[in-house]
């Protein structure tokens, strides 16, 4: 249960979904946790709620795409807990779009939040933690639209493929430093927001081999442990959580 202990960790856009559970699980694995979230109300309750299961977590509101906000949550993070020694680039952004009309300022904030909060988060962190000189962990909020074709979501999908890349290259950057980074890849999951369609977990059910939608503990326990000391020698890498869809990738149309 302390696996994570004297740790500290940043998680963007994890006001609620995956990366509060992301949050949850490392404040009670015994890191201090800097939660971030664009909606101020978002990250402060969900900094509360890890609060009342005594968890070591501080909320921080702002736009995880800006690099002087990026910067900034480093630095919070540095005041606050001491160090930084992971980092979960979660934030991130759908817009759907026919790719024949999708409009540029569509593609320009997916791109800007997606990838260059990804990568400045990234640079930040990997930043911090080579003058800690203590090594780190990164990773990175790709999807299984980053491995199989999915309708309106072309900008989305790229952005995803490009961060898996964007894992595999830094290992030449950061493996010096004994920073490890690696992407999760999730598929359907049943969070607040997919929870609004109510045919939502019917029709991912029934065409997921293993019969029902991942849970937000399904991402986060795969996340945890990419970024835990027992995946000290895993970097560089993609993980899949999909139960199964890609393998088969049947429409959810």
């Amino acid at each position: 249960m302390d696996r994570f202990k004297n740790k500290v960790a940043i998680v963007t856009g994890a006001g609620q979904g995956i990366g509060l559970e992301i949050c949850r699980q490392l404040a009670s694995g015994g890191a201090s946790v800097l939660l971030n979230d664009i909606e101020a109300g978002l990250a402060e309750e969900a900094a509360h709620t890890i609060k009342k299961e005594h968890g070591k977590c501080i909320a921080l509101a702002g736009d995880a795409s800006n690099v002087s906000f990026i910067q900034k949550m480093v630095h919070h993070a540095v005041k606050h807990f001491g160090s930084v020694d992971i980092a979960v680039a979660n934030a991130g952004i759908t817009l759907f779009g026919d790719f024949f009309d999708y409009r540029p300022e569509d593609f320009s904030q997916v791109m800007n939040v997606n990838l260059s909060g990804s990568f400045f988060l990234a640079q930040a962190a990997a930043n911090q933690m080579k003058e800690q000189k203590s090594g780190g962990s990164i990773l990175f909020m790709s999807s299984v639209t980053g491995h199989q074709a999915h309708k309106n979501l072309a900008a989305y999908g790229m952005s995803k493929a490009a961060l898996e890349m964007l894992a595999k290259t830094l290992v030449v950057e950061l493996s010096p430093y004994k920073i490890t980074v690696n992407a999760i890849a999730p598929g359907a999951t049943m969070t607040e927001r997919t929870a609004h369609d109510p045919d939502y977990e019917k029709t991912w059910s029934r065409i997921t081999p293993i019969g029902k939608p991942a849970s937000t503990e399904d991402i986060a326990n795969a996340a945890l442990f990419l970024i835990s000391p027992q995946a000290n020698h895993i970097t560089g890498q993609a993980l899949v959580i999909d139960g199964g869809w890609t393998s088969v990738s049947p429409s959810p149309y």
